[in-house]
């Protein structure tokens, strides 16, 4: 999947420094589900979940698509193939950061999910005081469905998240 700036490709092991220094990251760290602190070696483990997903789970990294960088991770974090519905994570490394890298790979990823697996409904929960993320998934196309109450326990910690949802009769728009 490509965009002509941005290209996803299935992760596989060629990608595992660039998903170590994405879960060493500071800020991944504070609004994602990566350990912390990182465990030396857990990007083996981190895609395992999606090398051995069986149709659950579907990650790509992000790759620029002149040089062949490593600029991101895009995924389905979960799938649910029989109700057409899943869930879609993004991460962009920090030297990508504010470069539109997010808003590419989700549009990328959002239409394969529908085009190719079928899904109707692709969600994203965003921790509300993820700034940026929110403005990734606005700029994307997606809708703002409202703000779940002690949605994630993370960190020690109850946090609040936003839903959004992208359905396909958004793209028409």
């Amino acid at each position: 999947m490509r965009d002509g700036t941005v290209r996803l490709e299935p992760l596989d092991s060629s990608h595992l420094e660039g998903l170590a220094e994405l879960g060493r990251d500071p800020d991944v760290q504070r609004f994602t589900y990566v350990p912390t602190p990182w465990p030396e070696g857990f990007e083996r483990t981190w895609l395992g979940r999606y090398e051995h997903a069986n149709g659950t789970r579907a990650g790509f990294a992000v790759l620029d698509e002149a040089s062949g960088e490593f600029l991101g991770l895009a995924a389905l974090v979960r799938v649910d193939l029989e109700g057409r519905q899943a869930e879609a994570g993004y991460i962009v490394a920090p030297a990508a950061r504010g470069r539109g890298v997010a808003v590419r790979a989700l549009r990328l990823l959002t239409a394969w999910a529908i085009d190719q697996l079928g899904m109707e409904r692709v969600e994203l929960r965003i921790d509300v005081d993820n700034v940026p993320s929110v403005k990734v998934a606005d700029r994307a196309g997606f809708v703002r469905e409202g703000v779940r109450r002690k949605a994630y326990w993370r960190h020690g910690r109850w946090v609040d998240g936003i839903m959004f949802g992208l359905v396909p009769d958004d793209l028409d728009d």
